[in-house]
């Protein structure tokens, strides 16, 4: 197979923010972490915020475990503080504990597309907007993920789950033409969704008082089940990837 990992680039962003000798971290971010834009706090070196913002965006090419963290911490750079730095920081340790973390691509495995999709609801303390997390398989190979907050503010957990699987869903849409054109053909795709309620929608959207208020674009993903081209299915919590 194949291994892709940004290791050497780790190390030298370790080294050029001087973490290279600071204590690890198990993990990116403090369980249940709402950064807020905290303005009385104590201000940082924005040149030096941008900067590590930027390294990390680069390194989520091959690290899709950071992407959500490094996400939330990015809204912060207009006006950066000590704790928005404390986030980004502890990002860094993480990567001093796995630094040689990537993408593993094995040989002779199956071809076929599924997608994963989630939301937290009302995940920002600003604004009450949800975060979108999406990824998308080739068999066992990642090939595609995504974290980002949604447009608007949802009402529900049903619509903030049902905007991340139409999210996918376009995704899906893409990658599947794109396959078709080099003669790869994939007919009714995996779109997994923890969300019973969102599914439900998905394959009746009928608009009554809990669905009203769901914009009418994100039907579309209705009209591919119906098609055939997307198949909307259950996945337990446990199992879902996109958490």
């Amino acid at each position: 197979g194949t291994f892709i990992s940004q290791a050497k680039y780790a190390q030298d962003m370790l080294m050029r923010f001087m973490m290279k000798d600071v204590k690890g971290a198990s993990t990116p971010m403090q369980t249940k972490c709402h950064l807020e834009l905290n303005p009385n706090g104590k201000d940082v070196d924005q040149k030096v915020y941008r900067s590590m913002i930027g390294s990390l965006l680069y390194l989520c090419a091959s690290r899709p475990d950071i992407m959500f963290s490094v996400g939330m911490c990015a809204r912060f750079q207009s006006n950066p503080r000590e704790s928005h730095e404390t986030a980004v920081k502890r990002i860094l340790r993480y990567l001093m504990d796995t630094p040689n973390f990537g993408l593993w691509y094995p040989h002779g495995t199956s071809f076929d597309l599924v997608g994963y999709s989630d939301a937290d609801w009302a995940g920002c303390k600003m604004d009450r907007k949800s975060t979108s997390g999406t990824c998308q398989f080739l068999g066992r190979s990642l090939v595609s993920w995504s974290s980002k907050k949604q447009n608007y503010v949802a009402s529900s957990s049903t619509e903030a789950e049902y905007i991340a699987a139409d999210s996918c869903c376009a995704q899906l849409l893409w990658m599947r033409q794109t396959l078709k054109d080099y003669g790869v053909i994939c007919d009714k795709v995996p779109l997994l969704c923890d969300n019973e309620s969102a599914i439900k929608i998905g394959h009746n959207p009928v608009l009554h008082s809990r669905t009203k208020h769901i914009e009418i674009r994100h039907h579309f993903i209705h009209d591919h089940i119906n098609r055939g081209d997307i198949e909307l299915s259950y996945v337990p919590t446990k199992i879902q990837l996109a958490e």
